[in-house]
């Protein structure tokens, strides 16, 4: 530990750069950001705070962000997703970064609070602790700041309803909301890492096991789709009258949480709200049932409840927590309640990142290049063209066609006057 890292092991950090190294191979938009960032330096002298799952993607970021010329500081947005390898090696590249795998809580903050001391001009959140932490106990960083980022779904809902309510200190930009994150990560990473920690934690087949979706966004939908695909009967519980009609005519069986707590032999949760399941749920439950949750938060279970039902625990495997409940049944907890794909496996795949965090960097350039944009204390979406670029880049690296609009055509969609 030094003024610049909290880390777990510095000797760490040479299997840490073998792994950056295998994830910069599978981020090829963001390296060609990099690639540009070098010669521009559309970064120089601006100060940014990260508060992100510090792992090998992260760190590709990381040094975009400083190819770019920032000074950058990252601390975890989570107390179980840092890879300590990678939080090591970026402490031997000089980076400030602040992370252990495990850290409680008292040291997840003293580290959050570290990596705010770099006096931000910009915040890249996931989960919007930095913004909170700044609008609590940190408000005399708020004249150098331009603006933030959030990338999560829960963090953006809870900044529209800071916004709402007029509390929001500074502006925000919701990467999570840009459809090269939301439509990709959300969707595909989400589904891919939730089941990998699942099957990682507990070596469980999938196949034929009643699987219960809890939220039915772009999360749940992924998820969904991918349990069914590895043999899964499907149970999605939702509270949007949309979203569940969505999932029964996507082939789902659509349930209330009291139902399918009687039917679920797995249980995941990715709704972004508190308490989705409850002690009420956990009293239906099938013996030795599992249940994890990949939304960002800890709170969708309420492990509180289950605590009371419980009466004895015991650890069976890494982060697989057996509940002995009084009636003699078992409940099986993954990663604490925390963030299954993180905590239990490494995350989204790279390939999904790779855009992600190019939004990322892009926004870190517009941020820079346009302060006076900024002057409203709201959530912003991220720039069309920031979109666009992304995706083209993508499409380019995969070595992908995309056709291109005719005059006429182009004609056609602005006009009025032709018609049957």
């Amino acid at each position: 530990m030094t003024d610049n890292y909290i880390v777990k092991d510095i000797s760490l950090a040479d299997r840490g750069k073998i792994d950056v190294e295998w994830a910069e191979r599978h981020m090829p938009v963001l390296m060609s950001i990099r690639k540009r960032f070098e010669k521009e330096k559309p970064l120089k002298g601006i100060r940014i705070a990260a508060c992100l799952h510090v792992t090998k993607e992260t760190a590709v970021l990381a040094r975009t962000l400083r190819a770019g010329g920032a000074e950058l500081a990252l601390c975890a947005s989570n107390p179980l997703s840092t890879q300590d390898e990678v939080a090591a090696a970026l402490a031997v590249e000089g980076f400030k970064v602040y992370a252990i795998k495990g850290m409680d809580n008292d040291t997840y903050y003293k580290c959050l609070n570290a990596a705010l001391d770099v006096t931000p001009n910009i915040t890249i959140d996931d989960g919007a602790d930095l913004i909170n932490t700044i609008h609590g106990k940190r408000q005399e960083l708020l004249k150098d700041l331009i603006a933030g980022q959030e990338e999560t779904t829960t963090g953006v809902v809870r900044l529209r309803a800071m916004a709402k309510a007029g509390a929001l200190k500074y502006p925000v930009i919701a990467v999570n909301d840009t459809p090269t994150k939301h439509m990709f990560d959300n969707f595909f990473g989400t589904a891919q890492s939730t089941l990998d920690g699942i099957m990682r934690a507990t070596n469980e087949l999938i196949a034929g096991k009643n699987f219960v979706v809890v939220g039915y966004g772009y999360c749940g939908k992924g998820l969904a789709k991918s349990a069914d695909g590895m043999g899964a009967k499907v149970v999605v519980v939702e509270v949007n009258p949309v979203e569940a009609l969505k999932a029964h005519l996507d082939g789902f069986q659509v349930l209330t949480m009291s139902d399918a707590a009687k039917m679920g032999d797995i249980f995941c949760t990715v709704t972004g709200n508190k308490h989705v399941i409850r002690g009420e749920h956990f009293k239906l439950m099938k013996d030795s049932a599992i249940v994890c949750n990949s939304g960002h938060f800890d709170i969708e279970l309420n492990l509180k409840d289950l605590d009371e039902l419980t009466k004895s625990k015991r650890e069976l495997m890494p982060l697989v927590e057996e509940y002995m409940l009084k009636d003699g049944r078992r409940v099986i907890v993954l990663a604490q309640g925390r963030l299954v794909n993180l905590a239990c496996a490494k995350g989204h795949p790279s390939e999904v990142m790779d855009m992600s965090f190019s939004d990322q960097a892009l926004c870190s350039e517009y941020i820079a290049k346009n302060k006076s944009k900024f002057k409203e204390k709201k959530v912003y979406e991220v720039p069309a063209e920031i979109d666009v670029t992304v995706a083209k880049l993508k499409l380019e690296s995969h070595g992908l066609g995309l056709e291109k609009l005719t005059q006429e055509q182009i004609e056609y969609l602005n006009s009025y006057s032709e018609g049957t």
